[in-house]
């Protein structure tokens, strides 16, 4: 079922977005060579729990942690053991908070200290492509329009879009329907309209699209070993286009 928001569920979630978007943050100016991973998920579960929310991730499906930190080669889900962030690395985080019953999801990929142009350049087309993504999120559209946007510009660029993880739809629950593919054609899939919140979040990969999943049955890696980036907003689709709710205010 794909839910309708009213106005007023709209800024529920917009609030559990505002503390995502905050976490991340305060979270990077401590992602910098020698970090712990670990020690990055409990300052963020300190400070969604101090603004009176709830980790979204900690305990969804068994997951263990508050964040998703994926380095490097690990498209998403990467679990935040006792590991050293190193210069020059990629880590791609990801956090959801939970805030009276309506879900936030926000993610970004950060640079470890100073990286290489190729790594920089994978960046920042990622986070372009999230953007073209959102602009076609506009009532009458199809979720094949937001697909085919950031699968365009990804790989007019060179680069290819993972296929087996998808965006989706948030409100009162976590994932919702309908699934947002990070590719596709236009005009096909879900119609979009006014009051539909989702989460647009593109993982794209410097080499081949092909993942697998780790031993741990959670981090998703690339088969090729090639670098990957994610990035991630939660934006609601208004009358007059799309609204991004998690963003620093």
């Amino acid at each position: 079922m794909v839910y309708t928001r009213s106005n007023n569920e709209i800024e529920m979630i917009s609030k559990s977005c505002q503390i995502v978007a905050n976490t991340l943050e305060m979270i990077s100016e401590f992602v910098v060579p020698g970090a712990l991973l670990s020690d990055l998920d409990k300052k963020a579960e300190n400070f969604i729990v101090s603004a009176g929310a709830r980790p979204a991730f900690k305990g969804y499906m068994g997951f263990p942690s508050t964040l998703c930190i994926s380095i490097e080669d690990a498209v998403v889900h990467g679990i935040p053991h006792d590991i050293e962030l190193e210069e020059g690395q990629i880590v791609g985080i990801d956090c959801g908070a939970e805030l009276n019953g309506y879900y936030g999801d926000h993610a970004k990929t950060f640079a470890v200290g100073n990286i290489s142009a190729e790594k920089e350049k994978l960046m920042m087309i990622t986070e372009e492509s999230l953007n073209k993504g959102i602009e076609m999120a506009i009532p009458g559209n199809c979720v094949g329009d937001i697909g085919y946007a950031v699968q365009t510009h990804a790989e007019s660029n060179g680069y290819s879009v993972v296929r087996e993880l998808v965006g989706h739809g948030i409100g009162q629950n976590l994932h919702e329907e309908p699934q947002v593919p990070n590719y596709g054609r236009p005009k096909e899939g879900y119609k979009l309209h006014a009051g539909m919140c989702i989460a647009i979040e593109p993982m794209i990969n410097l080499g081949k699209k092909e993942v697998y999943t780790s031993e741990d049955g959670w981090t998703i890696f690339t088969v090729d070993g090639k670098a990957s980036a994610h990035f991630e907003h939660t934006i609601a689709i208004m009358e007059d286009g799309p609204r991004i709710l998690s963003t620093t205010r």
